[in-house]
């Protein structure tokens, strides 16, 4: 097992009563296992991924239980000691690249951002690896794109960027934090197509965060739902689309809209 989540909780308590962003998660994936944690806005999803990859400021929150990985405890890390395996063991793609890339530096240095911090290589070596994600992302003519900035490029080829600069150093585990909600249909469905490309041929474990059931029927094996912060439902995809079990799923997936299929054409049933 690769990932082990148990009783995963983030717990606010800057004013007033305490409030539970997330209570008691729990998850375990394998290597090369692609799992989708879907829910409403506000259901816990996205904090769930912050605490996974140390991005929660602990101040005035509590974050506890733990989060195996490879059997080190990520939430038991010190900032320091986790900084040793954000990027090389697991990285996050962010849902908007506008504010997440550096509108002054070129696309190419941003890519090699982390190769620059784990690894001792020379401009060169570092231009090569930073080349060959962007063509991994599936990002067309790298050499041009690499001196580019993030401005002149389309968001769908922006997101392709974010993806390059997190699969850079070949991490194992990739979280996807609504990666294609700013995009159009045709846009989503080319960074899906991606994203399983990268897991077939890299063997890249995903966490795929969305609140578009559509998307993660596409992409996912297994998937989990959260309302408020908890797990209400889980289990393998087509298990849960095809036969849900509880009524807050069942309102999920009568309320999305009837789309085209995302990955292999036809209608998305």
């Amino acid at each position: 097992m690769m990932l082990d989540i148990r009783d995963l909780s983030v717990v606010f308590a800057d004013r007033g009563a305490p409030f539970t962003a997330v209570d008691r998660f729990s998850l375990q994936m394998d290597r090369g296992e692609i799992v989708g944690v879907v829910g409403e806005s506000g259901s816990g999803k996205s904090m769930t991924a912050h605490a996974l990859m140390g991005l929660i400021r602990r101040s005035q929150v509590t974050v506890s239980g733990s989060a195996l990985f490879e059997g080190t405890d990520l939430l038991s890390l010190s900032r320091e000691e986790l900084r040793q395996y954000q990027g090389r063991d697991l990285s996050i793609i962010f849902q908007e690249p506008m504010t997440s890339l550096n509108p002054t530096m070129r696309i190419g240095k941003q890519v090699e951002e982390s190769l620059r911090i784990h690894e001792k290589l020379s401009a060169g070596e570092r231009k090569a690896r930073a080349l060959d994600a962007m063509a991994l992302a599936g990002l067309p003519d790298p050499e041009g794109l690499y001196r580019q900035y993030p401005h002149q490029l389309s968001g769908g080829m922006r997101q392709r960027v974010m993806i390059a600069s997190a699969l850079v150093l070949r991490p194992r585990l990739l979280i996807a934090d609504e990666p294609t909600t700013a995009l159009d249909v045709t846009i989503q469905a080319q960074i899906l197509e991606t994203l399983k490309d990268i897991n077939r041929r890299e063997g890249t474990a995903i966490l795929f965060i969305s609140h578009d059931l559509g998307v993660v029927k596409a992409l996912c094996g297994r998937v989990v739902v959260m309302k408020q912060g908890r797990i209400v439902e889980s289990g393998p995809a087509d298990q849960v689309f095809r036969h849900p079990r509880e009524e807050y799923t069942k309102l999920l997936i009568s309320s999305r809209p009837a789309r085209k299929k995302l990955i292999g054409g036809g209608e998305d049933g």
